[in-house]
């Protein structure tokens, strides 16, 4: 009985593939996605059209990993300023968010939220 259960992730991607289907990056306005594993918080903005990660940023970059802020809110919001950071470097300003099937709560709202005082408009 207890292998029909699925696993909370199973249900989280589950929850993001249909999520996914609505949102799409493009060059005007790429896709921040954000992943969270126990440890670290990872965040890319992705233009889907061709397929290209354009900025990257996570919880294991030299800037933040030496901070020891893997796996919690203050290390999300360094990933979230970062990204932030790289993306304006880049020319890019405006994003659509992409919550990875999490619920916007806790490590992604803050990314989220660090990210927009950084100047990402999304």
């Amino acid at each position: 009985m207890n292998s029909l259960k699925k696993s909370k992730n199973a249900v989280r991607v589950k929850r993001h593939w249909r999520l996914r289907k609505q949102i799409s990056g493009t060059a005007e306005r790429p896709r921040l996605n954000v992943f969270r594993s126990l440890t670290n918080i990872y965040a890319q903005i992705i233009d889907d059209q061709k397929g290209v990660t354009l900025v990257a940023a996570s919880s294991l970059d030299k800037e933040i990993k030496d901070q020891k802020n893997g796996g919690n809110a203050e290390g999300a919001k360094l990933v979230g300023a970062l990204v932030a950071k790289r993306a304006i470097e880049k020319g890019i300003t405006t994003v659509v968010f992409d919550r990875g099937g999490y619920i916007y709560h806790g490590r992604v709202a803050a990314l989220a939220t660090a990210a927009r005082e950084a100047g990402l408009k999304f």
